[in-house]
């Protein structure tokens, strides 16, 4: 019985000719923070492997390893590319991005994520085309693939306050007591019409990180009305 076709079904003549795609498949990017060696200048250091900027380099470039930490995730990550090469392979074909560690893991991964409009952290890649002349097809971020962390995931109104002239402030508080705890900001949008002097909309501008608690949400300002009630919210981890 064949299968059930819905909609436009296109076929191809397998003997139509097809032409051939000379992009190549097996370059590796890898997009995260590592140190140097310790016998290496910082100055050698930096210049092969520049922060935020795309390098296209060899897997067996003993040279430009050398000045990498030999502790690191990254040389790491390259001796396991190394290690399924096979007979007569010599080397894969790498683009780095070496970002800058942060302070704690969020602010670590939020530089590998990077910005799509500024072309930063693994967005870098899209350009590498025209950069190096290669696109990485496969991506790695060794070492920042398994965390999770607490972070806020809703924020709800619960009454929406009145008299108010402008949008109050929002703060959060609680959230436990992780050393690499970061908490979330948001904002209140005020509404129009039947909502006015209200706040009708709260909008999460950082989730935070390392959430183990609940939070607490205050507000301030709201203006200087007399009468003026300020809404109250929950929030969700």
């Amino acid at each position: 019985m064949t299968d059930p076709v819905f909609g436009i079904t296109i076929r191809r003549d397998a003997n139509e000719a097809a032409v051939p795609s000379n992009a190549l498949m097996s370059v590796v990017g890898i997009c995260m923070p590592f140190a140097k060696a310790a016998t290496a200048a910082q100055e050698a250091f930096d210049a092969a492997f520049p922060e935020g900027v795309a390098v296209r380099m060899n897997s067996n470039d003993s040279t430009k390893l050398a000045l990498c930490d030999l502790d690191s995730l990254f040389i790491d990550a390259v001796e396991g590319i190394n290690a399924q090469l096979g007979p007569y392979q010599v080397a894969a074909q790498l683009v780095v991005n070496r970002v800058a560690e942060g302070d704690y893991i969020a602010e670590t991964i939020a530089n590998i994520v990077g910005s799509s409009v500024n072309g930063t952290g693994i967005n870098a890649f899209v350009n590498a085309g025209a950069d190096l002349g290669v696109y990485p097809r496969l991506i790695m971020t060794p070492g920042y693939t398994t965390q999770q962390f607490g972070a806020l995931t809703s924020l709800a109104l619960t009454t929406q306050g009145t008299n108010m002239t402008a949008a109050p402030a929002v703060a959060f508080t609680g959230g436990g007591a992780d050393p690499n705890k970061v908490l979330p900001t948001a904002h209140a949008v005020m509404g129009t019409g039947p909502d006015a002097q209200k706040v009708a909309l709260l909008v999460i501008d950082n989730p935070g990180a390392y959430l183990s608690a609940p939070l607490n949400v205050t507000f301030t300002g709201g203006g200087a009305a007399a009468g003026t009630v300020l809404p109250t919210a929950t929030a969700t981890v």
